[in-house]
């Protein structure tokens, strides 16, 4: 979205910006504390989580890691770990 900064800024915070950037867009980030994680708006992040829980589920009732790579498309290295983060919660 763009924003006229005259329409927005204090004079004196402009003229303070305009010594550095004339004329340009300036992005201007939100605050470290407003950002949200990775995955977490699109919700891919939660979706991996529920993934992740089901191959645990599925490994605990004896699916073997084999059965697992093949049914989530994932490597052996990384169904393993899916499992032993499980057992460190």
């Amino acid at each position: 979205m763009y924003v006229n900064a005259e329409d927005v800024l204090p004079e004196t915070l402009l003229e303070a910006i305009q010594e550095y950037v004339q004329g340009v867009e300036l992005y201007i980030p939100k605050r470290p504390e407003e950002r949200l994680g990775w995955g977490e708006v699109n919700g891919t992040r939660n979706q991996i989580y529920e993934r992740n829980r089901e191959i645990v589920r599925r490994a605990a009732k004896g699916e073997s890691i084999h059965s697992l790579m093949e049914r989530y498309h994932l490597s052996y290295d990384s169904i393993r770990k899916i499992i032993s983060a499980s057992r460190k919660e």
